[in-house]
């Protein structure tokens, strides 16, 4: 988490979730390539406090992974940590979340209102689009997919909720999801010239700049794609 910078101000900040194991943290903040920065370090860069929070089973933590299921409510248990902090502003608080990472935050939208906007990269529609690779349910069981896929769940939104991906990435789940909802909290922005990686670091240098200046009392945060563009 980023420190306090000791400057009497409460500041915006947002949980960040990486994608792979996104129970786990490594290196988050060593710099990384232009066209693949999935640390997310425009928003640090721009003075905005990052949490990049370790789930149950990460890195020597209590408990096992579940894959998408109690993951949410240690997301929710990170936002009430954070919003505790001395230099944070508890009511500018936000989520947001590459591939494994995107999912786990739609996923989280999708069961609480806590964070004033939402930006989740690369999600999967159905929890099966991942092969069996980072869950940890029994596969024949109906209804532990059900629970872990965020399609089932978008009316539950009531939150500002953007979805983003690269034109050249995950978009096909993107597509399913947006023409399967109609709820006026979810943005889907697919940006053409880019892919399930290169879309971070335009789309979050522009996201940054705008919770910088979303002050209000409720988010003025708007989102286009030729905005994010590479």
């Amino acid at each position: 988490m980023t420190p306090d910078p000791k400057d009497g101000k409460k500041h915006p900040a947002i949980v960040w979730m990486t994608g792979g194991d996104s129970s786990s943290i490594g290196d988050v903040w060593s710099p990384s390539p232009a066209d693949n920065d999935q640390s997310a370090s425009a928003f640090r860069k721009a003075g905005i406090v990052m949490m990049f929070p370790s789930l149950r089973g990460g890195n020597n933590n209590p408990g096992e992974p579940e894959g998408f299921l109690g993951e949410v409510d240690d997301v929710l248990a990170a936002a009430a940590y954070l919003a505790k902090q001395p230099y944070v502003d508890p009511d500018r608080i936000y989520l947001g979340g590459h591939s494994t990472g995107g999912t786990l935050a739609l996923l989280t939208a999708e069961i609480s209102p806590r964070f004033r906007a939402v930006f989740a990269f690369g999600p999967v529609g159905e929890i099966g689009g991942y092969g069996g690779r980072f869950t940890s349910f029994n596969p024949a069981d109906p209804r532990e997919a059900l629970l872990r896929s965020p399609a089932r769940w978008l009316a539950s939104v009531r939150s500002p909720v953007f979805v983003i991906e690269g034109a050249a990435g995950n978009i096909d789940s993107l597509l399913a999801m947006r023409s399967a909802t109609s709820n006026p909290h979810i943005r889907f922005v697919p940006v053409k010239g880019a892919n399930h990686f290169s879309v971070l670091a335009p789309a979050n240098r522009v996201i940054a700049q705008k919770i910088l200046h979303d002050s209000g009392a409720v988010t003025n945060i708007t989102l286009s794609a030729p905005e994010m563009t590479p």
